[in-house]
């Protein structure tokens, strides 16, 4: 669910820890994200992206070379300053930092960092001491040339733009939950449309709940099977005012429970009141606090943004080049099925010199008795007429041995662009596991060695910084599991291990190559099957069932001259089948 108000005003609740900390350090690892580093090594992270939340987060991000002009903005004004206040902006998704920090001539002045948590409007705007907007993550101007206001519901338009004063966003026309009292509750049941559910006439006339939460207060007053207002009944209305104000005096008194819904053991939903709606299918995690929560449930969808917008240009071009290739080898394939009938052009050949007796120039097409196939049926062959008998039996031979050589380059070059497609179709793969600012650093080098990027950098200095490192985790036997980022790091994983160390792939699919240090000795059994686990993870059937890994000694692993990168061919070797765990990666990896 997204964060609603009541779910803000639960996490601003948590919050309240950060009022009076100093400000040490500002960063913005991604286009839409902000942390603020608190004395204490606490870090506020304030997120304006799809999923627009503040929390305290103990996630690591990797920070880009140079920070961008927001964050630059953010540090000149709030470096080095106290957090006087954190607010919620009435009953709305909208949260204040009041911040108190020197300006530029040393005098202490006071600013506010605004947080617009609203779905696909969520903004971030820093404040002066009088409200004018200093910079915003995004501009907003919602007037348009022809000066026509395209603000829904008749609302004005709304700018978000340097040196004007800031307006909150309006807010629904909708009745506030919190204040709501039992008398004007059962007025609104009586005159509302009796065709709706209970749980549909929560979000029409009240602000500041969301669906899930509509859907939980009905389930816990009338079970799955909920009533339309018409068919309430007094039994009815009494069980949903009594589940309604119990929910409004747990808001109201603070009582919040970060609650974190599981499907299939991944995180599916999360809420400040337990969920029960969804029966013993789904399980329900209480979590100690909202910013673990947050943090657990937006974990994977970040990682899925940073891959989005890191490595967007990758992703088209490695995309691009992948469907080039597949075209130019479909095309290759139908060429090479051509030239399957060059021996009908042989014959022709010898036929024509066979029968150059009875030939004259200019005739249209030569009937003859194709001695070549049983039964010597007459074979109409086409001739031109412009050319002599010799001519046109020399034109069918030098067809018949272009065809011959063209056999020979297609099949070479259709086995060329079979590894290709194969290679690109692995770095899409990688890109949709890469995690870190490195590891799209060295895909794009990969990418650029191989010709699919032109230049040297993506501006004007390209940013140098040390080779990513593999993944590391331990077994349980404590022995070295390392898993390549990429298919440059997949080879120089191969070529520095031990001979004798284990090496892991997944069975004909995309997947990193992964290690087993062994130390020189036999591995035990459960290291060599979390390995093989480790590999399924990190490979295309991350979201299967069983996955057949392949595992042999290093020293049977080769790479064929001329290869691309993380291509590799091995022989003998042994299969595991085994399931991707999730949970297995974090428990063994090393942190």
């Amino acid at each position: 669910m997204p964060l609603d108000a009541i779910a803000l005003k639960a996490v601003l609740a948590e919050l309240q820890s950060a009022a009076g900390a100093r400000i040490e350090k500002i960063q913005q690892p991604a286009k839409e994200q902000v942390i603020l580093t608190l004395r204490g090594n606490r870090k506020l992270l304030l997120s304006a992206g799809a999923a627009p939340r503040i929390h305290f987060t103990a996630l690591t991000r990797e920070n880009p070379a140079a920070p961008p002009m927001f964050c630059m903005l953010l540090r000149k004004h709030l470096s080095g300053g106290y957090i006087e206040a954190v607010e919620q902006a009435g009953l709305d998704r909208v949260a204040v930092l009041t911040i108190r920090a020197m300006d530029e001539l040393g005098v202490s002045s006071t600013k506010k960092l605004v947080l617009e948590c609203i779905s696909h409007r969520s903004n971030l705007i820093l404040l002066d001491g009088e409200g004018r907007i200093l910079d915003a993550l995004r501009h907003v101007n919602e007037i348009d040339r022809a000066g026509r206001q395209p603000s829904p519901q008749g609302a004005p338009p709304r700018m978000v733009l340097p040196g004007m004063f800031y307006h909150p966003p309006a807010m629904p026309e909708k009745a506030d939950p919190l204040s709501v009292t039992a008398e004007e509750l059962t007025a609104m049941l009586r005159v509302g449309d009796f065709e709706r559910t209970v749980s549909q006439f929560l979000l029409d006339r009240f602000t500041a709940l969301s669906p899930l939460v509509c859907r939980e207060l009905a389930f816990q007053s009338f079970g799955s099977a909920e009533p339309t207002l018409g068919t309430l009944g007094e039994p009815g209305q009494e069980s949903f005012l009594r589940v309604f104000f119990r929910w409004q005096e747990n808001v109201r008194e603070g009582r919040f429970t970060p609650s974190l819904v599981l499907r299939d053991g991944r995180p599916a939903d999360f809420s400040y009141l337990p969920i029960t709606q969804y029966g013993p299918t789904e399980a329900e995690v209480v979590r100690p606090s909202f910013s673990l929560l947050l943090d657990a449930f937006y974990e994977e969808r970040e990682r899925q943004d940073r891959v989005r917008q890191k490595g967007q240009d990758l992703l088209k071009t490695a995309s691009t080049a992948r469907d080039r290739a597949a075209r130019k080898l479909s095309a290759q394939e139908a060429d090479l099925e051509r030239t399957r009938d060059r021996e009908r052009l042989r014959i022709c050949g010898e036929l024509i010199t066979a029968n150059l007796y009875r030939m004259e120039k200019g005739a249209p097409r030569l009937e003859a008795e194709n001695y070549y196939e049983e039964g010597c049926p007459i074979l109409s062959i086409p001739l031109d007429p412009l050319l002599t008998p010799q001519q046109n039996a020399a034109k069918y031979f030098k067809q018949y041995a272009k065809a011959k050589t063209a056999e020979r380059v297609l099949t070479e070059q259709i086995e060329k662009g079979r590894l290709e497609l194969l290679y690109l179709s692995s770095v899409l793969d990688e890109l949709g596991r890469a995690e870190l600012e490195q590891d799209f650093n060295d895909i794009r080098s990969e990418l650029r060695a191989g010709g699919y990027l032109k230049g040297r950098g993506t501006g004007k200095k390209e940013a140098k910084r040390p080779a990513a490192r593999p993944r590391e985790f331990r077994s349980s036997a404590g022995l070295r599991i390392l898993v390549g980022r990429s298919n440059t790091q997949n080879d120089l994983l191969v070529k520095g291990a031990d001979k004798r160390d284990i090496w892991f792939h997944t069975q004909k699919i995309h997947g990193s190559h992964v290690i087993l240090c062994t130390e020189g000795a036999p591995p035990d059994q459960e290291s060599v099957e979390q390995a093989a686990a480790l590999a399924a993870y990190f490979s295309q059937g991350r979201e299967g069932g069983t996955v057949a890994v392949d595992y042999t000694p290093v020293k049977n692993v080769k790479k064929p001259a001329g290869a691309r990168p993380g291509m590799v061919v091995y022989d003998p070797y042994q299969t595991a089948y085994v399931h991707p765990d999730g949970a297995l990666v974090k428990k063994l990896a090393v942190k």
